[in-house]
């Protein structure tokens, strides 16, 4: 089992996917715990990365169609919005 802690703004830090059979407990603010599959996360996370592409005009592979501007990569995300009761 994997366990998270939502932070004062309301997300959790997740990077990549995890194995969709795994349970995963997250600690929300508010003291409850909460425990989702990893599929439901992975649906999160999903969501979350094409509202940041959405509103940085990247494609659905996160490209920037646009010319170069800066060699840092800027077209991944780190946090996820999370909140009890996420819907099963």
């Amino acid at each position: 089992m994997i366990n998270l802690q939502q932070d004062a703004e309301g997300y959790i830090r997740m990077n990549r996917h995890y194995p969709g059979s795994t349970r995963i407990s997250i600690t929300f603010n508010d003291g409850s715990t909460e425990e989702v599959s990893g599929h439901q996360l992975n649906a999160a996370y999903d969501e979350a990365l094409a509202v940041y592409r959405a509103q940085n005009h990247l494609d659905a592979k996160g490209y920037s169609r646009a010319p170069k501007k800066t060699v840092q990569p800027a077209n991944k995300i780190e946090f996820v919005p999370v909140h009890p009761g996420m819907p099963e």
